[in-house]
């Protein structure tokens, strides 16, 4: 990231604490109150939504996996194969999400104000 692009993001952040757009952790901003809301999207709820999704997908993978070796006809290897393949990608993805978020935190915490 640049010199200019981390400029931006802390002049943004400051406008938003300065107006009142932003509440500290543990202030009483609780769901639908404007925390942590960019545009409309609370990114709290997008990536709660987004690990619930994931987490249904590989449940559904090992239930198929389940049934399949328990020997229900009406679920065939190829079914479990791109199930299992979905559920390894979509968690692969969301290991990589975590280790972008990661290091962009840990470049604004070094950053100096």
């Amino acid at each position: 990231m640049s010199e200019m692009q981390i400029q931006n993001v802390l002049q943004q952040m400051r406008q938003l604490s300065e107006s009142g757009g932003v509440e500290a952790p543990g202030t009483g901003g609780g769901a639908g109150s404007g925390t942590g809301q960019a545009g409309g999207v609370d990114f709290q709820n997008v990536l709660r939504d987004s690990l619930r999704n994931v987490n249904e997908v590989q449940q559904n993978a090992n239930d198929l996996q389940t049934r399949f070796e328990l020997g229900d006809e009406n679920v065939s290897l190829p079914q479990v194969m791109v199930a299992m393949n979905k559920s390894s990608l979509a968690f692969e993805a969301t290991n990589q999400v975590r280790n972008r978020l990661l290091d962009a935190y840990q470049e604004i915490m070094r950053m100096q104000v």
